[in-house]
C-alpha cells in the first residue's frame, strides 16, 4: 500500500479503471516466475482489495483512451502466452504475426561485421551520421528501386524502418487532416492517425473521421474512389498487408490521378514490392504524375530478414509541395532531423550490401522460399475448399471463413492445431470473416501447420 497522498485516488483491483490496464479479469495478479521472459502473470482467487496511489497533476492524452484494446500484435501475443500457460506442452506453430524467420544472407551480415569491426579502430570509426541517411546508400537505393522514375537520392530518407517512418510522416500532416485507409490494412496507419487527434471515438467498429475504403473480393480489393469524402492522405498499400492483393497499373493510375483531382496525397507502403511476380507496379512512382501527389515508403525488412536489424526508407519527392506551394520534403526532413538521429551505421552497412548484385540474388532467394510456404499454405486451404486470396505477390493468405467471427476461428484453430494465424477484423471491418495466415516460417513449420489444418478442417 503506497503512502496516501493529496494527489491520489483509491481503485479496487476489481474495477473497470484496473481491469482497462490488465489482460486478466481475476481480482488479483501473481507473476509466474517459470515464465519470466514471456511475462506473464497467473490468475490467483482472493478477496477485492483496495489500492491508493500516487497521482501526477499531467492529464492522460484524451487520443490515447480512444484507441481500442491493444495493438493487434501483441494482443496475439497475449493470447499465443495464454494458452501457452493453459497447454504447456503445446508445440505451437506461428504464422500469425508477420515476421521473417530465415536467417540473414552471409553477403549481407559480413558487411554489417566488417562495420562494426571498423568501430574499434581510429580509421573506421564514425559517430552520427546525416540524419537523412547515409550518401551511398541512398544513391543504391535510388539506382535499384527508382532507375528511370526521376527519383533522385536527395529525394530519400533512409530509416529505421516503415513502420517508424508512417508515425513520422503522421507528425508531419499534424492533426488537422482526414486520412482514407484500404479495409482491411496494417494497423498502424489507423493507430497512428487515432495517436495524432486526427480522428473522433470508435463507434460501431471504425473511427469517425477516418475513410474506410472497403477491398474485398466483390470489388477486386480495389476501392470505389468515388465513395470517399474528403480525405486529404490516403494512405494505401501494395501488395496489401493483410489481403496480399497488389494493385495493377491501371489501378494505380486511378488512384493518381483521383489524388490530383481532389488535391490529396497518397502515402504508398511498398515493403512487400520485391514479392511481386507479374506485371503489377513495384512503385506508385511507375505512374504518370505520382511525383506530385505521392511519398513512398519501404523496408528491408522482409526482403533480407532486417524485421530486427531495422532498416527502411521513405521518397518524398521535391515536386510534391503543400497547399502554399511548400515542398513537403523540407518538412519532412525538419520532422526527421528533430525526431531521429539517423539509422544505424552498421545496418546501412548491411543495406548497401544488400543492393550489391550478390545481395539482391541472395534476397531473391530469400523471397522465393517464403513465396514457396506460401504456396504450400494456399493449395492446403484450396484443397479444404476454402475461398482463399492473396498469395501470389505477397507473403501473405487470406481466408474466407463465411459466416464465422475473425477471433472465433483465430481461437479455434489455436485450440485444436496449435497454430497461430492473425483474425482478419484486426486489420479493419472489412476483414471479418477472414484470416490471415503469414508465410514467414520454417519449412517443416509451414508442413506441420498444413497437416495439422488439414486434419482440423478436412
Amino acid at each position: 500500500m503506497l503512502p496516501t497522498m493529496n494527489a491520489s485516488f483509491s481503485v479496487s483491483l476489481n474495477s473497470p479503471q484496473f481491469l482497462a490496464h490488465t489482460s486478466f479479469t481475476s481480482s488479483k495478479l501473481k507473476y509466474d516466475t517459470s515464465r519470466r521472459n514471456l511475462g506473464i502473470c497467473k490468475c490467483v482467487s482472493s478477496p477485492p482489495t483496495e489500492q491508493t496511489a500516487y497521482t501526477t497533476r499531467v492529464s492522460r492524452n484524451a487520443n490515447m483512451a480512444k484507441l481500442q484494446a491493444g495493438y493487434l500484435f501483441p494482443e496475439i501475443a497475449r493470447r499465443r502466452a495464454a494458452h501457452l500457460l493453459k497447454y504447456p506442452d503445446a508445440q505451437v506453430i506461428s504464422l500469425g504475426i508477420g515476421d521473417t524467420t530465415e536467417p540473414v544472407p552471409d553477403v549481407i551480415t559480413n558487411a554489417m561485421s566488417e562495420r562494426a569491426s571498423a568501430l574499434s579502430t581510429v580509421e573506421g570509426y564514425s559517430g552520427y551520421g546525416a540524419e537523412q541517411g547515409e550518401k551511398k546508400l541512398r544513391s543504391a537505393i535510388a539506382s535499384t528501386y527508382y532507375k528511370d522514375l526521376g527519383i533522385d537520392e536527395s529525394d530519400i530518407f533512409v530509416s529505421d524502418g516503415a513502420k517508424c517512418d508512417i508515425s513520422r510522416l503522421q507528425v508531419l500532416f499534424g492533426s488537422n487532416v482526414k486520412i482514407a485507409v484500404q479495409d482491411p490494412s496494417y494497423p498502424a496507419y489507423v493507430d497512428s492517425s487515432v495517436i495524432m487527434g486526427q480522428t473522433g471515438l470508435y463507434e460501431n467498429q471504425r473511427y469517425t473521421n477516418i475513410e474506410y475504403m472497403r477491398c474485398d473480393p466483390q470489388n477486386g480489393f480495389f476501392p470505389d474512389l468515388s465513395l470517399i469524402s474528403n480525405a486529404d492522405v490516403i494512405f494505401f498499400c501494395s501488395p496489401n498487408n493483410p489481403t496480399g492483393s497488389a494493385a495493377t497499373r491501371d489501378q494505380l493510375t486511378q488512384l493518381v490521378q483521383y489524388a490530383k483531382k481532389t488535391g490529396s496525397i497518397i502515402v504508398y507502403d511498398s515493403a512487400y514490392a520485391m514479392y511481386i511476380s507479374d506485371d503489377c507496379p513495384r512503385s506508385i512512382f511507375e505512374i504518370d504524375g505520382a511525383k506530385e501527389v505521392a511519398i513512398e515508403t519501404s523496408s528491408f525488412s522482409k526482403y533480407a530478414g532486417f524485421t530486427g536489424v531495422r532498416l527502411g526508407w521513405t521518397v518524398v519527392p521535391k515536386e510534391l509541395l503543400f497547399s502554399d506551394g511548400f515542398p513537403v520534403a523540407k518538412d519532412f526532413n525538419r520532422i526527421v532531423c528533430t525526431c531521429f538521429n539517423g539509422a544505424s551505421n552498421i545496418a546501412q552497412a548491411g543495406g548497401l550490401a544488400c543492393l550489391s548484385p550478390e545481395g539482391l540474388k541472395a534476397m531473391q532467394g530469400t523471397i522465393s522460399f517464403y513465396k514457396e510456404n506460401t504456396q504450400i499454405i494456399m493449395d492446403t486451404f484450396t484443397k479444404l475448399g476454402f475461398d482463399v486470396y492473396g498469395g501470389k505477390n505477397a507473403p501473405y493468405v487470406w481466408v474466407h471463413f463465411s459466416g464465422r467471427s475473425s477471433w472465433d476461428v483465430f481461437a479455434e484453430i489455436l485450440e485444436k492445431a496449435n497454430v497461430v494465424t492473425t483474425p482478419g477484423s484486426g486489420f479493419g471491418p472489412g476483414g471479418e470473416g477472414f484470416v490471415r495466415v503469414s508465410a514467414f516460417g520454417h519449412r517443416e513449420n509451414v508442413l506441420e501447420a498444413s497437416r495439422r489444418l488439414s486434419q482440423l478442417y478436412k
